[in-house]
């Protein structure tokens, strides 16, 4: 096998915030030590850290869904984090980071950047121009799937949010229009003559946002699935007569995380963080329960 252990110092993990488990699979930091094998990174190289284990033998991997994988892991979940001092990973996994990129400031692109990227490149073909693209949820996630749809198609970008500042973050990220979360279904009919939203991404996944999400939705619009948690409640005979369709979307394969920081390298997309040390955890995660970080926040140790 040519794919070998590799060791990485000074990891920087990102997190969603509820769990603390969950801080430790957006990682990035520079290669300390490399297995007999490794031959893609040297010690010293600045990289990220692809969350999923895949072993690269089964039927999905070779078909390039390595988040599918047989023998599937996830760094931070399943095996050892970021806030290990030392992050052990196979050779498989990593991505080096273009020239110029800051390890710190783009660890949230691992699961944050790579959902969204994944997400939106499977929809992509349908933001054509003329088309009305919502999304659901300015956080971590969505407010990098608004730019990635205006980055990858040509649709009207709406976003929704029930938050105040997260809408002026959308405005400041070149939303179309920015919508208040509280009764987004009607104002999206308003913005759209009463046709509806072609495709709506639902960052969020709770109930309420599953709900009005098919119910701004157009004849024959998508509705992609990001966030979960809720329940969807829908007669089918909507969907039948209406040719909607409604996908979920999990991470990202490799690439699509390798196509991600390229775009971030070129300045086309802008990741926003706050950075704290290590010692420092316990209240940042206070704050991410509490819903106080727009974007993402990252912990640098090392």
């Amino acid at each position: 096998m040519r794919d070998g252990p590799a060791r990485y110092g000074r990891a920087d993990g990102a997190g969603r915030g509820d769990l603390a488990a969950r801080a430790r699979h957006e990682n990035t930091g520079v290669v300390e030590a490399v297995g007999s094998l490794v031959c893609t990174v040297a010690v010293g190289d600045a990289v990220m850290v692809y969350p999923p284990y895949s072993c690269g033998l089964c039927l999905a991997c070779r078909r390039g869904f390595d988040m599918h994988c047989e023998r599937h892991e996830f760094t931070g979940l399943t095996v050892d984090g970021g806030f290990a001092e030392r992050l052990v990973v196979t050779e498989r996994q990593v991505i080096p980071l273009p020239a110029g990129v800051d390890p710190v400031t783009v660890a949230p692109h691992a699961d944050a950047g790579l959902t969204a990227y994944h997400a939106v490149r499977r929809i992509a073909h349908l933001l054509l121009p003329g088309a009305t693209a919502v999304v659901i949820g300015v956080g971590g996630v969505g407010h990098i799937a608004l730019q990635l749809a205006r980055e990858l198609g040509s649709a009207s970008v709406v976003a929704v949010d029930t938050d105040e500042t997260r809408r002026a973050l959308a405005s400041k990220l070149g939303a179309d229009e920015v919508l208040d979360g509280r009764a987004p279904a009607d104002a999206v009919r308003e913005l759209t003559a009463g046709r509806g939203a072609d495709v709506v991404l639902d960052v969020v996944g709770s109930d309420q946002t599953h709900a009005s999400g098919l119910d701004m939705l157009a004849r024959r619009g998508t509705y992609s699935i990001v966030g979960y948690g809720g329940t969807i409640s829908r007669p089918s005979v909507d969907l039948v007569e209406n040719e909607k369709i409604a996908i979920g979307s999990l991470v990202g394969s490799w690439p699509d995380l390798w196509e991600m920081l390229q775009l971030h390298a070129a300045g086309r997309i802008v990741l926003r963080t706050e950075t704290h040390r290590l010692d420092a955890i316990n209240e940042v995660l206070d704050r991410l329960r509490a819903g106080e970080v727009t974007g993402r926040a990252v912990i640098a140790h090392g």
